[in-house]
């Protein structure tokens, strides 16, 4: 019969502890590994997601950049075009000004000779030109 002192049936408390103490050494140890493996791989997909969004971000610049200078020459075209039809514009009204003032002086030359020539019938035309304008202007004071 076995005994309960029988060194071959009974282990040692000490040894029990320390393998006990081993294996949770192991398990602690082999926790940590995996840990630490789990660690790099998400620093790896932290790496990964950071590389993708790096491209992206470069790959919408350069078709920022690309639409820019797509646009820039464009309106600077525009911007031209614009420019030229202001001084079209503005030589226009300059050379029309130049030519109603150019007839204006005829006129008033062609007037003054006309009065010269003939004081009396101007002196009539006057007088008729003036009291044609009362009669408008008493006409439109009465309706108001």
């Amino acid at each position: 019969m076995n005994s309960i002192n029988d060194p071959k049936t009974t282990t040692s408390f000490p040894d029990s502890t320390q393998k006990a103490a081993d294996t949770v050494q192991k398990v602690a140890d082999t926790a940590r590994h995996m840990g630490e493996g789990a660690m790099q791989g998400a620093q790896q997909a932290v790496d990964a997601t950071r590389n993708v969004a790096n491209a992206s971000l470069d790959k919408a610049e350069a078709g920022v950049r690309k639409l820019r200078e797509g646009v820039d020459p464009a309106i600077s075209d525009l911007a031209a075009k614009a420019q030229d039809l202001a001084e079209r514009g503005i030589n226009y009204c300059a050379h029309t000004t130049a030519q109603l003032r150019q007839q204006m002086d005829e006129y008033g030359e062609i007037t003054t000779r006309y009065v010269r020539q003939q004081p009396g019938k101007s002196v009539l035309m006057a007088a008729a030109a003036g009291a044609a304008l009362a009669m408008v202007a008493m006409s439109m004071s009465r309706r108001r």
